[in-house]
């Protein structure tokens, strides 16, 4: 067989295997630098590690920016991954872990200038947070609507502790069976079901029974914002 005609069946091989869209098959190719493989791993993945980044960073814009950068990470890295274990849990830890990393540096660098504005006038006490279920107004009216409520229950997640927060959004938000929030998280099989079970006593004060209808519409990254993020991380690959 001709050098032409094997290159010739093996990217007709490669087309079939991207097709298909197993997980495996993609990120191998991805490895290879395949990137349209990576692009359909990432609008397979978007929305769900999307949330993810939002369940510990607590802001919808960081979140886009950790899963980009999280993103192009794990572009380089594909040839460390295996195949033991879910793809998506795989570059759900590296999101994780970007995430962690920047609420740490984020927090250091608000310590750092409380510290410093406390120093330039004591005059002005350092305002401490408290009770973040007990700082929001309902409006009775508002709660009427469906976007309006879906914007309410947003706000009320961002406010969980984030390891309720995010074992709740994987479980809750995503439809993650408890044992692939844990694979996702790292955490043992009960600990998500606490944490889950502590979220949802949380959500319930402020919500009530509104919850349950309105938690599969919450963090959608569809359309528009999945395309951007998509277009951005190939963009810097070709840098």
């Amino acid at each position: 067989m001709s050098e032409s005609i094997q290159n010739a069946a093996a990217l007709a091989a490669a087309d079939v295997v991207a097709a298909s869209g197993d997980d495996a098959a993609l990120a191998r190719l991805a490895a290879q630098g395949d990137q349209d493989a990576f692009a359909r791993i990432m609008r397979r993945y978007n929305q769900r590690l999307y949330r993810l980044a939002v369940s510990v960073m607590g802001d919808a814009s960081e979140a886009e920016d950790v899963l980009q950068e999280s993103y192009v990470r794990a572009f380089y890295a594909f040839a460390t991954y295996s195949g033991a274990g879910s793809l998506g849990a795989w570059l759900g830890r590296i999101v994780r872990n970007e995430a962690i990393d920047r609420v740490r540096s984020r927090d250091s660098r608000r310590s750092h200038v409380a510290i410093e504005a406390e120093l330039g006038d004591r005059q002005q006490p350092v305002v401490e947070e408290t009770n973040v279920m007990t700082d929001v107004v309902i409006d009775p009216e508002a709660l009427a609507a469906n976007a309006e409520l879906r914007r309410l229950l947003e706000r009320a997640i961002q406010r969980l502790p984030e390891q309720f927060r995010t074992a709740f959004v994987l479980r809750e938000v995503e439809g993650l069976s408890v044992e692939e929030t844990a694979e996702y998280l790292s955490i043992p099989p009960a600990t998500v079901k606490t944490r889950d079970h502590r979220a949802r006593n949380l959500l319930r004060g402020y919500l009530s029974e509104n919850i349950d209808a309105t938690i599969p519409q919450t963090f959608p990254f569809l359309g528009a914002r999945c395309d951007r993020i998509v277009e951005r991380v190939l963009v810097r690959l070709k840098m």
